[in-house]
C-alpha cells in the first residue's frame, strides 16, 4: 500500500445521503471526513478512467503523524466495560434485555466513586488521537488521561464548519426564486497543518484532485512516513487478534453492516450480522461471542450505481447507514468479518476494498 495525504486548497462541500429540496428553509446535510466512495471518485477522476484499487482510510494527518478517531467506549477518559465482564455479587447485580448487547458500565473499582459521576467542567476531550497513543492503547489496553484532555477548543477536532447559503435570483429582479432558489449547506474548513490520509494499492503522482461538490480541490501527495506508523499498529492488532480471549474491536473507519431480509429489503445495524450475541434469550439459540457495543448515531452514506436497463447511466443508489468510526465491540473471542472472507460476494467485499469497516484489536486485560 502507498500512503498519501489530501490537503484541501479551500473549503470542502461533502453532502450526506439525506435528500433535501431547495426552497424555503432548505438545508443540505453534510458529512466529514469524506467516505471511501468520495475518495475513490476523486482518484478515478484524476486519471480519467475507472481503476480498481483498495483503500485504507480515511484518517487524518498532522505533521506526518497519523490520527485516528477516538474510541467511543469511554466516559471522559474512563474506559467502560460490559456488565457481563464484571464480577457480580448478591449486592451487585443487574438485569437487562438479553436480546440486545450487554450494557456498558464503569470499572467496578470506581463504580461507586461519586467523584467520577460528572465530567470535569471546562475540560475538552480530543476527538482524534495520534498514532503513538493508539499504539499504546493496543499494547496496554489503556489511554493515559493526559492524552484525552485539552482546554484549547481548536484542538478538539481538526476542522471547523462554515454555513454557506446558495441563492438563485429571478431574472431581471433581486428576488430569490421561490421554487429552487435558496438552500443552506455546511462547508468544511480544515485547520492549518492538517490533511486527510489514505493508503492505496496503486501509485499516483502528486496532483490536484477534485474532492466533493462545487469543484473544490485538494492536493494529493505521497507521504511514506505514514506507512511505518500504520504497519506497526496493524502488526500489534494482528497479534492481539491471534492471542484470542476477551477482546475489544476498535472500528477506525465507518462500518457498513448490511443484510437483505424479507422481500429483499436491506437493513443496516451497528454491528456485523454474522456476530451473534454471547447471551441468549431462550435455549434454542446458539450463543456467539459478541458481548457489548459502544457506538453513536449512524452515518448516512450515498452512492451511485450504473443502471444497465437505461444505457448504463449513473443513478443514485439506495442509501446505507454506517456505524460511526470509533465504535467499539466487546467479544469473548475476536471474530473476522464476512466482508473479508473469500467466499463473500464481490459486492460485499467491495465495502472493505473502499476502506470501510477497518478494525483494530485490543486484548482485554481486566478492569483498569
Amino acid at each position: 500500500m502507498y500512503w498519501y495525504t489530501l490537503t484541501p486548497l479551500d473549503v470542502l462541500l461533502l453532502r450526506d445521503a439525506k435528500p433535501f429540496t431547495p426552497g424555503e428553509r432548505a438545508w443540505a446535510g453534510s458529512v466529514f471526513p469524506p467516505n471511501g466512495h468520495a475518495i475513490a471518485a476523486a482518484l478515478r477522476a484524476s486519471v480519467g478512467k475507472r481503476l480498481d484499487f483498495k483503500i485504507k482510510g480515511v484518517f487524518f494527518c498532522y505533521q506526518e503523524t497519523l490520527y485516528f478517531p477516538r474510541p467511543l467506549g469511554f466516559f471522559g477518559s474512563i474506559p467502560l466495560v460490559p456488565l457481563a465482564w464484571i464480577d457480580q455479587t448478591e449486592s451487585f447485580s443487574f438485569l437487562w434485555d438479553r436480546s440486545l448487547p450487554c450494557p456498558l458500565v464503569k470499572p467496578q473499582d470506581i463504580f461507586m466513586d461519586r467523584d467520577h459521576e460528572q465530567l470535569e467542567p471546562g475540560v475538552l476531550y480530543h476527538q482524534f488521537l495520534p498514532s503513538s497513543t493508539v499504539k499504546h492503547y493496543l499494547e496496554t489496553g489503556t489511554i493515559e488521561d493526559s492524552q484525552w484532555r485539552t482546554k484549547d477548543s481548536d484542538r478538539v477536532q481538526p476542522w471547523s464548519v462554515e454555513m454557506r447559503s446558495h441563492n438563485s435570483l429571478q431574472e431581471g429582479t433581486r428576488q430569490v426564486k421561490e421554487a429552487d432558489g435558496y438552500f443552506v449547506e455546511n462547508a468544511i474548513r480544515m485547520s492549518s497543518g492538517w490533511s486527510l490520509a489514505i493508503a492505496v494499492d496503486c501509485i499516483f503522482k502528486s496532483t490536484i484532485v477534485q474532492l466533493g461538490g462545487e469543484g473544490h480541490r485538494a492536493i494529493l501527495e505521497p507521504c511514506e512516513r505514514l506507512k511505518a506508523q500504520w504497519e506497526e499498529i496493524a502488526a500489534i492488532s494482528q497479534q492481539n487478534f491471534l492471542r484470542g480471549g476477551k477482546s475489544v474491536g476498535y472500528l477506525i473507519t465507518p462500518g457498513v453492516f448490511e443484510r437483505k431480509h424479507d422481500r429483499g429489503q436491506s437493513i443496516c445495524r451497528a454491528w456485523p450480522w454474522e456476530w451473534k450475541l454471547a447471551h441468549t434469550v431462550n435455549q434454542n439459540q446458539n450463543p456467539g461471542h459478541l458481548v457489548s457495543v459502544a457506538t453513536e448515531r449512524a452515518v448516512p452514506i450515498s452512492r451511485r450505481i450504473r443502471d444497465r436497463r437505461h444505457d448504463n447511466r449513473s443513478i443514485p443508489a439506495p442509501q446505507v447507514f454506517a456505524a460511526p468510526a470509533g465504535s467499539m465491540y466487546y467479544l469473548n473471542q475476536p471474530e473476522t468479518l464476512f466482508q473479508d472472507r473469500t467466499e463473500a460476494p464481490a459486492s460485499i467485499q467491495r465495502w472493505r476494498q473502499l476502506g470501510y469497516s477497518e478494525l483494530l484489536w485490543i486484548s482485554y486485560r481486566g478492569e483498569n
